[in-house]
Parts: C-alpha cells; sequence; structure tokens
C-alpha cells in the first residue's frame, strides 16, 4: 500500500473467536507467542499464459444475512475462521476453489475421490470421507460400488457444483485414487511422496526430487512434479493403464528400495521418524488399491492451508518449501501460469522397460 507507511501494516485478526473450539483457542494461544515472518517469493520464469476461460468472480458476503450465495449453492458462516493462525475463514476457501476450478476439477472427474473436512476449522476434528453418509452435496455423484464391492459406494467430484457444495460442506482436500472409474483394476499413475525427515533441509528435498527424477528418466519413465501443500514434493508418474495394482505397487516398492540403497545418506525405504532422520522417506505405499493422495490443485488442511501446484520441473530451485503456494497467493500463479502440466494427458509410457530393468516381476514379485 502506497498510503500507509510498510511498518503500519499487519494481518487482521478476526472479530469474534466464538465459533472456534478449545483445541483452537488453545492454537490461537501458541501462535500469540510465536512471532511470524513475512517471505517474498520468487517468481517463476515467464511462460504462456493460462487459457482464456479466466477465475470466476469472488463470492462476498451479504449485508443482511452474512451469508453468500455462489450460483445457487449457499454458502453458511462464510466468515467462520478455518485456519486460526493465519486468520484464513471458509470463505477465504470458497474464493480459493472458485479461482482454480477449471485446473482441479481435471484431476477430479472420472475418479474415486475422497474428502478432507473440517467441520470445527482445523484445531478440531479432521475427517477423512469416502463415502456419501449423511452427506447431501449438489452433484456429488456416487460410483458404481463393484470398484469396492466390500465398501460402500465411492464418490466422484466432476462438476462446478459439486466442488462449491463440497467446500460449502467444510471439505478442505480432495484426494483421488491412482486409476479412472471406468479401468479401476488397472492403475494409471503411480505417486511418490518425498516426505522428510527430521533436520532435512529444503535443499536437500530439491536435490532429493532431482536424484529421483534422474532415476526415473533412466528406467524409462518420464514424471511430474508438484508442490505437496505441506513440508515435501510429490513426483507423478503417468501410465498407461495396463498392469494391475500388485505389479505396479511391487514397482514403486524395487524403485524406492533402489534409491534407499544407492544414495542411503539421502533416501529412507521405511517409514516412521526414528527410520527418516537427517533422510527423506519415500512413499510408495499411496500406490496399493484404495490409497489416495492430495490432488493437484487440492488446498491441504494444515496451517497456513497450502496448495499442491503443479510445476515444471525448472521450477524446482525457485521454489521455498512444499506450501510454497497457499490460497493466500496462488491466484496469480494460477492467472499467469494455469496448469503446468500440459503434457501430462499426452505421456503415453508403460512400466516394461523399468520392471526389466529392475527385475520385478508382473504381480509385483
Amino acid at each position: 500500500r502506497s498510503d500507509k507507511p510498510a511498518r503500519s501494516i499487519v494481518r487482521e485478526q478476526p472479530a469474534s473467536t466464538a465459533t472456534i473450539g478449545a483445541a483452537a483457542a488453545a492454537e490461537a494461544a501458541l501462535v500469540a507467542k510465536t512471532s511470524s515472518k513475512t517471505e517474498v517469493l520468487p517468481k517463476a520464469k515467464a511462460a504462456k499464459k493460462a487459457p482464456a476461460a479466466g477465475p470466476r468472480a469472488p463470492a462476498k458476503k451479504t449485508k443482511a444475512t452474512g451469508e453468500t450465495t455462489v450460483e445457487g449453492i449457499r454458502i453458511s458462516h462464510p466468515d467462520r475462521v478455518i485456519d486460526i493462525s493465519s486468520g484464513i475463514t471458509k470463505l477465504d476457501v470458497v474464493n480459493y476453489y472458485l479461482d482454480a476450478a477449471r485446473l482441479i476439477l481435471p484431476h477430479l472427474a472420472g475418479r474415486p475421490v475422497s474428502l478432507v473436512r473440517a467441520p470445527a476449522g482445523l484445531g478440531g476434528q479432521i475427517v477423512f470421507q469416502r463415502h456419501a453418509g449423511t452427506l447431501h452435496i449438489p452433484e456429488l455423484k456416487e460410483l458404481d460400488k463393484a470398484i469396492a464391492p466390500d465398501l460402500p459406494p465411492m464418490l466422484e467430484v466432476n462438476s462446478f457444483a459439486a466442488l462449491i457444495g463440497a467446500v460449502q460442506a467444510n471439505v478442505i482436500e480432495f484426494h483421488t485414487w491412482n486409476t479412472s472409474k471406468k479401468n479401476p483394476t488397472k492403475p494409471d499413475r503411480m505417486v511418490f511422496d518425498l516426505d522428510p525427515g527430521e533436520g532435512v533441509g529444503w535443499k536437500q528435498i530439491q536435490e532429493g526430487a532431482e536424484l529421483a527424477r534422474a532415476f526415473l528418466a533412466e528406467i524409462g519413465l518420464a514424471s511430474f512434479l508438484k508442490t505437496s501443500g505441506g513440508k515435501g514434493l510429490h513426483i507423478v508418474v503417468p501410465l498407461t493403464p495396463k498392469d494391475g495394482w500388485d505389479t505396479v505397487k511391487g514397482l514403486s516398492k524395487r524403485i524406492v528400495e533402489h534409491l534407499a540403497a544407492v544414495v542411503p545418506e539421502r533416501f529412507v525405504a521405511k517409514s516412521g521418524p526414528k527410520n527418516r532422520v537427517g533422510r527423506i522417506f519415500v512413499d510408495h505405499l499411496r500406490n496399493g488399491f484404495g490409497a489416495t493422495t492430495a490432488s493437484a490443485w487440492s488446498a491441504r488442511a494444515r496451517p497456513g492451508i497450502g496448495v499442491s501446484v503443479p510445476c515444471e520441473w525448472a521450477e524446482l530451485g525457485v521454489l521455498t518449501d512444499g506450501a510454497h503456494w497457499t490460497i493466500r497467493n496462488v491466484r496469480e500463479r494460477i492467472e499467469d501460469k494455469g496448469d503446468a502440466w500440459r503434457d501430462y494427458a499426452k505421456t503415453k509410457q508403460t512400466t516394461a522397460k523399468a520392471m526389466k530393468t529392475l527385475g520385478v516381476e508382473p504381480g509385483g514379485g
């Protein structure tokens, strides 16, 4: 702002914390004792403009009721604070998904989706929901029960109404399976979550991602990068849906074991905090049947509410952490860059070379 000295500009605080539960109030006390620092994020290199269909106009509260309506969907309690550490409200989350709708929906449509809800904000209970249950979300679809016969029907979010309706129902995160509803027995991608252990610096994570990318390329697999919206990075490998779950999971496990064996000072293949002190756990467990990963463009139910944003590999060096973008600063990225994975759908590859190189048999052996 040009009308005030820089030192006088401070974060606005919510007018009331009456709706915040005891857990959130404790979190607020902790935040109040901790000084905050604002970082200037480096701007990614120039790229082509996003497609012409731009973000939708932001939703606003009505003076009369304190509520808002987005294309017929009523948003209740829009000024309820979701994240006490940043002051982010339910309306802020709605407006993020208004901006990101055209980008996230292609990653959600046609896949089983799980919902991460925060009905009482991040200080309350976080609910991971695979099935509709008592939720009544407009246009939220239930998939064919044959996908998982022993469970209630899985969910699909394939429309703007379902997306914003889910946010009205306090959904923060959208997680997806590694398969489509049309071919649920054949995964169409592998996902590797680079999860840093205690003492691992951001530069180590960046170098680890580059090492993983180089090895994947060596065994014939092109990969794509995205921030996790949390602490680490996600590497996504698109696949032609040819192999079954056990084969793909077995291959992903062998890839991680190889990385841990060749660079043991950098990677570990076993989960657990003690195993990964000073090292990166490359999580391959997300590649089994029913496992999920936060979708590209999903917000994350963590303090600051980061966003899992697709990146070009050339941008890896300018990322500052896994939550480089949050719902507060991601709009410029959406407008300037759009989806950095424009070649993702064009990437046709199988596991054949990788399985032969690593000695993996069909079925994961």
